[in-house]
């Protein structure tokens, strides 16, 4: 069974929690959303932008992501680029992988999660949930990201060989209560992983979201409104 969803209509859903659904933003271009790419600030920062190619939890290239990059409203990318500069003083690095997130991506989340016939990434991804039970827990039919200052990441430790991504008990997108960042069956290194991370962002005023280790948000920096500019 395959069900299509416009963006009106995912729009619409989140109209139960308001008297009205979020209005997306007339932007038509990043500098008019305030958006700033994140390597404008840090030129090496890794990046590893997963919706912009086929690895990720839809396995395919997500509507929206022309290039692999990172663009956050301004106050987000220059409070990021402070938690890059000061873990590099520690040895570690961040991974970024997703940052602003046109809200037409999270449209086409809303239609994959309806395709129940597609079930290609169930095992990397949602392993131990039929994909009826991703949309409202795990895919949110509108999205913080699309406010621009959300970021999804992970660490990494350096030396003077290069950089390792540290084991954080699941990988990105895992649709698993395991992927709470206080699961309590994790190790005890993958713990303090996940604490070193929140520490770090908690510095500059992120704040995680309770249900994904690797997401944070800066409520200060957040549009009112959605976005839809496309990331290129």
């Amino acid at each position: 069974m395959k069900i299509w969803i416009s963006l009106a209509f995912v729009l619409a859903l989140d109209a139960g929690a308001a008297d009205a659904p979020p209005r997306i933003s007339p932007a038509r271009t990043p500098a008019q959303a305030g958006l700033t790419d994140i390597r404008t600030l840090v030129p090496d920062i890794a990046e590893t932008i997963h919706y912009a190619g086929s690895d990720n939890f839809t396995g395919a290239p997500v509507d929206g992501y022309r290039a692999p990059k990172c663009f956050l409203r301004t106050a987000a990318a220059e409070a990021l680029a402070r938690v890059e500069r000061g873990l590099r003083g520690e040895g570690y690095r961040l991974m970024i992988w997703d940052c602003y997130r046109p809200a037409r991506a999270v449209a086409n989340f809303v239609r994959w999660a309806g395709d129940l016939g597609n079930a290609q990434t169930k095992t990397a991804h949602y392993p131990n949930l039929g994909k009826d039970k991703l949309l409202g827990e795990y895919i949110a039919p509108v999205s913080g990201h699309s406010r621009g200052a959300t970021v999804d990441l992970t660490l990494m430790h350096c030396d003077d060989k290069g950089c390792a991504v540290l084991d954080m008990g699941t990988d990105f997108d895992f649709f698993d209560p395991r992927a709470h960042t206080d699961f309590p069956g994790i190790d005890a290194a993958q713990r303090a992983n996940r604490q070193r991370l929140l520490r770090a962002m908690a510095k500059e005023g992120f704040v995680n979201y309770p249900q994904e280790w690797w997401h944070y948000s800066l409520p200060s920096a957040a549009s009112d409104t959605l976005f839809d500019v496309p990331v290129e």
